[in-house]
This record gives structure tokens, C-alpha cells and sequence, in this order.
């Protein structure tokens, strides 16, 4: 991924119950709990890919997990392994302000979800508080379920946004075919892919190829 165009690599944290996931990232979630994998892994994963690129890292998750291993050795080892920024897709912006506080002290990124339609001074709030990049949702939906058709309402979101901060806007959920990363990739500075990329990697042995492949082909969709 890191050498064929990734902007920024998205990695799970494993949880029991993915509330926001869909049904090809829960049978990705068992399958890497059943394996074993775990925090202290991830964090050996990325200081190893640390040695050699320096392609952005975001830990996507849900809040339990970080709970149990202790939010502020948590952040610590975030930073300590090099990780850039996190995703916690449970965790309401009204509660946040310890993990605020934490990642503001390690130079770590707090990413917020934000969706549609939310009341606009919550809304301000998230996108004055989110750094790094704002995860706009594209649908009231869970991830993966529904390639939606680009319309009016999100472009209205992206804009309405944009005029509140300068922090880049990333659009994810349901983004599953070319057609929906060009019209994507007009209105929003990224396109976040994860249940498509799985799905593709399902299909081969060559999963290194094949990831190498995706992130081409979608890095020449974005910039052709």
C-alpha cells in the first residue's frame, strides 16, 4: 500500500462487537481475533514498518480495547511505536476530552467521525476539535453495506463543513466501486476504502500484490 499511493493506512484494532462495521469487516475482525492479533501486536507491526516508510498511520477502533490497556499507555505507546493518528468509532466527541487531552500531549491525531445532519453547533465543535483529517460519513449507515450514488446532500455537507475549519475531509462508508472514487474524489480532499479492499484481498493468495494493485488503481482514479 505504502509503495503504490497511499496517502494515509488505516489499521483495525479488533474488537468483539463492531458496532459501526459491516459484515465483511466483522468476518475480518473475528478472523484476526481468532488469530490472535491484539494492541501489543499492531504496535510491533508498525515500529517494524517504521524502519523503513513513513506513509501516515491511523489506528481505527472501538473504545473498549484502549479502556482496557489503559488510555494514557495506550497514547504513550502510540506515540512510542509511531503511529500518527486515531480513529475511535465509538467514542461520542462529548466524551473525549481525556483522549483529547492525551493525544494533544503525544502529537497524535484524535480523527473524528462526522456524519450527516447533525446539529450544527455539534458540528463546528467536531470539526474545530478533529486534527489531522475529519471522517465524513457518507450515509447513516454501517461500513461496506451500500455503494450509495453521489448526490446534492453530501456535497452540501462538504461544503458547509469546509467553511468551518481547514483540516482536511476524508469521505468514507459504502465506497465500493471507481465510479463512486471519481465523484468522491471531486468534493473531498480523501477517499477511505477498507470492506473493498478486504473483499479483493479475500479473493487471492497474493495479498501483497493485490494490495499493491488496489492502491495504484485507485491513486491513478484519483489523479487522472
Amino acid at each position: 500500500l505504502a509503495d503504490n499511493g497511499a496517502d494515509v493506512i488505516e489499521l483495525g484494532m479488533p474488537f468483539s462487537d463492531p458496532t459501526a462495521d459491516g459484515p465483511i469487516i466483522q468476518a475480518s475482525t473475528a478472523r484476526a481475533l481468532h488469530n490472535g492479533v491484539n494492541i501489543p501486536l499492531i504496535l510491533k507491526l508498525v515500529q517494524k514498518f517504521r524502519r523503513e516508510k513513513s506513509t501516515p498511520i491511523v489506528l481505527m477502533g472501538y473504545f473498549n480495547p484502549i479502556m482496557r490497556y489503559g488510555c494514557e499507555s495506550f497514547v504513550t505507546d502510540c506515540r512510542a511505536h509511531g503511529i500518527d493518528g486515531l480513529i475511535i468509532a465509538d467514542l461520542p466527541y462529548e466524551e473525549a476530552e481525556t483522549m483529547e487531552q492525551l493525544c494533544h500531549d503525544h502529537e497524535i491525531s484524535l480523527i473524528y467521525l462526522l456524519a450527516p445532519d447533525i446539529d450544527p453547533k455539534r458540528t463546528a465543535a467536531i470539526a474545530k476539535a478533529s486534527t489531522g483529517f475529519i471522517y465524513c460519513v457518507s450515509q447513516y449507515n454501517t461500513t461496506g453495506t451500500v455503494d450509495a450514488e453521489p448526490d446534492q446532500h453530501l456535497e452540501k455537507t462538504l461544503l458547509t463543513i469546509r467553511k468551518l475549519t481547514d483540516t482536511p475531509l476524508a469521505v468514507g462508508f459504502g465506497i465500493s466501486s471507481l465510479k463512486r472514487v471519481r465523484e468522491i474524489g471531486k468534493i473531498a480532499d480523501g477517499v477511505i476504502i477498507g470492506s473493498w479492499l478486504i473483499t479483493e484481498l479475500e479473493k487471492t493468495t497474493q495479498k501483497a500484490v493485490k494490495a499493491g494493485e488496489f492502491a495504484a488503481l485507485i491513486k491513478q482514479t484519483l489523479t487522472s
